[in-house]
């Protein structure tokens, strides 16, 4: 008689790129373990709700609600979320096991006519419902006219063929893992549209109480990048960010030397200027990483923060 083990269970959104996700962890699950690893996809309310902009019904949690409901009630053993996604403080019971290591963190500009953000006509209609995004857009150009962009990543880019928009602002993660890099025209660089905390990473979820299976996770994190986002996701707790709040956080790697940037817009008058800080530390631990992320935070509301987070709701 041949012994069987029960398989490990991952929740996933059942988008192509959260397939392409945990297929990926899937795969490194067998490859470093030999784990009997299968999915489980579910349709979170994020992915339901598509006439609506996330900050106007309730943020990115709703991407991974039921993924922990799964995981809470034991149909799950681990979920795998773009970091982006994931709310900056997790519900009781939960933790991020791993982060792994980041894929291009940058903003993309996509479009079928025209190869930057320079290039557009006058009062050109883009595509993104990311606050964020808007926020620095209109820094850039103010003249454009931002449209809701909602969807996945597919339905974006058939809208974006379609004629509805211009051009639209894409992740570049997210198109290179899909293997569209190509229809990228241009990318970003942080220090014209900072990108949003954890952009471009993955992180594994799983329930506290997991011991076992969180201490084998915790072998596959990539050090630098879950510093990085350490700092990066610190500075948005300090602020009690959410996705009606205009805010931008991203670490990077100079030497050893870790620095996180952060830009904060106002979520109704976007003519306001931008607010923008940084922090950095040498060879940072844990602590320290969380330290400058509470710094920079620190640093923007002394540069004005107080009149502009009113107005992002919870």
């Amino acid at each position: 008689m041949t012994e069987t083990t029960e398989p490990t269970l991952i929740a996933t959104r059942e988008s192509r790129l959260a397939l392409w996700q945990a297929e990926y962890v899937r795969a490194l699950l067998g490859e470093r373990f030999g784990m009997r690893v299968e999915l489980l996809g579910m349709t979170t309310r994020g992915d339901q709700i598509l006439d609506r902009a996330l900050s106007k019904i309730g943020g990115k949690g709703l991407f991974v609600k039921e993924l922990e409901t799964a995981l809470e009630e034991g149909r799950a053993h681990l979920a795998v979320h773009s970091l982006k996604d994931v709310p900056m403080v997790l519900p009781a019971g939960f933790e991020l096991a791993a982060v792994l290591e980041r894929e291009d963190p940058r903003d993309a500009f996509v479009s079928t006519h025209y190869a930057a953000l320079a290039d557009l006509p006058q009062r050109a209609r883009v595509g993104t419902s990311s606050l964020r995004r808007v926020v620095q857009l209109l820094a850039l150009r103010p003249d454009l006219q931002i449209e809701p962009l909602r969807g996945n990543l597919d339905t974006r880019l058939r809208k974006l063929d379609e004629g509805e928009y211009d051009a639209i602002v894409l992740a570049a993660a997210g198109l290179k893992r899909l293997g569209l890099g190509a229809r990228i025209r241009s990318v970003f660089e942080p220090a014209q549209m900072l990108p949003a905390a954890g952009q471009g990473a993955l992180g594994i979820e799983v329930r506290s109480d997991a011991h076992g299976l969180r201490q084998q996770l915790a072998q596959l994190t990539h050090r630098a990048t879950w510093l990085a986002v350490l700092a990066a996701r610190a500075v948005s707790r300090a602020l009690g960010g959410s996705c009606t709040m205009p805010l931008a956080a991203h670490a990077t790697w100079q030497g050893d030397t870790l620095r996180v940037d952060v830009i904060l817009g106002h979520p109704e008058q976007t003519a306001l200027p931008l607010l923008r800080a940084s922090a950095s530390a040498v060879s940072p631990d844990d602590a320290a990483a969380d330290a400058i992320g509470r710094q920079a935070a620190a640093l923007l509301r002394e540069r004005g923060a107080a009149d502009y987070l009113p107005a992002a709701t919870p």
